[in-house]
């Protein structure tokens, strides 16, 4: 089956429902996708889907064949790199395991609605859980990558 990642043409020849998260790290060696539940609920798998957040654990590999799958080491779409720069710049992250998916989600959010109000940027973002509880600088970042959009 053919698969579009980061761009990039894959082949695969393997299972097809086993679940996209295990394709992409073990197959590809893409390992920016982070395991965290294995049952859709904390968000550290997320990967963009045709521009869509969706959690790799529970996605099987032949529903997104021929779609456009985006990692966090393709990630370079203006929203994606300006939630990058921002996370950078105000140390979001802490322990780092569900950075992947909050900074795809934020992506997508950001892509979405450029200028997302503080509450609209809090309800895109609750559905990624952070064991540390870095909520509020998780949020930050989100205000800080749509001032970077703005320009």
């Amino acid at each position: 089956m053919e698969l579009n990642v980061n761009g990039k043409p894959q082949n695969y020849g393997g299972e097809p429902d086993r679940p996209l998260l295990w394709v992409l790290r073990e197959d590809l060696g893409l390992t920016g996708t982070k395991y965290g539940c294995g049952v859709a609920a904390c968000g550290a798998c997320t990967v963009l889907i045709d521009g869509q957040p969706q959690r790799a654990c529970v996605t099987p590999v032949s529903a997104v064949a021929g779609q456009k799958i985006v990692t966090i080491e393709g990630l370079d779409s203006k929203a994606g790199k300006a939630v990058q720069q921002a996370w950078t710049e105000l140390d979001v992250v802490q322990c780092g395991w569900c950075q992947s998916g909050q900074i795809m989600t934020a992506t997508a959010l950001l892509t979405e609605k450029p200028q997302p109000s503080p509450d609209e940027a809090k309800a895109g973002m609750d559905t990624v859980l952070c064991r540390c509880g870095t909520y509020q600088r998780v949020n930050a970042g989100v205000a800080r990558a749509a001032e970077i959009l703005k320009g």
